[in-house]
């Protein structure tokens, strides 16, 4: 059996000279890759008590919604801004060349409420502290992050702070 790294294809010097690319979309297309991705995320949080997951577009969801379908969770969707159509939260924060703009429906964690993060990857941190930073909004408690890939060399894990954080596959370069 292959392992999960395996699984991920690495492009050198995308989108810039110098950056490794890691592509989740080889992991997505390979049954056995994406079966293990999704054991392995899960097994990472087995002993986490969460009341709903929470992940956003478009991978957060992709590896999100098995993860709360198997633990018989509820999903919520944590969308760019304009794409829900009910009253929302949102959260501005910074790229790496600009910025953008997250939100959720505004019923959708209730304050009290265990919150599993769920996303792809974890690279500088700022999407994963503005998905805190909304449930917190709403009065949720996040008890924990759990991502395909860390690029701990980008130094998410700072960002977030004392925030739970668990990779199921972590490269140690940018």
């Amino acid at each position: 059996m292959k392992k999960l790294e395996e699984y991920v294809r690495s492009i050198p010097d995308f989108p810039e000279e110098g950056v490794i690319f890691r592509d989740v979309t080889s992991v997505l297309q390979d049954a056995d890759g994406l079966r293990l991705a999704i054991d392995t995320m899960q097994d990472k949080i087995k002993d986490l008590e969460f009341d709903v997951v929470a992940g956003p577009e478009s991978r957060g969801f992709i590896f999100g919604t098995p993860i709360a379908y198997n633990n018989h969770k509820p999903f919520v969707l944590i969308r760019k801004k304009g794409k829900l159509p009910c009253e929302t939260v949102e959260k501005e924060y910074d790229l790496e060349y600009g910025k953008a703009v997250i939100e959720m429906h505004k019923d959708s964690v209730r304050p009290g409420q265990k919150v599993l993060i769920v996303d792809d990857l974890i690279a500088t941190g700022g999407t994963t502290k503005a998905m805190i930073d909304l449930v917190e909004s709403l009065g949720g408690q996040v008890v924990g992050v759990v991502v395909l890939i860390e690029l701990a060399g980008l130094n998410g894990r700072e960002k977030i702070g004392n925030y739970r954080l668990d990779a199921a596959i972590r490269y140690e370069g940018k």
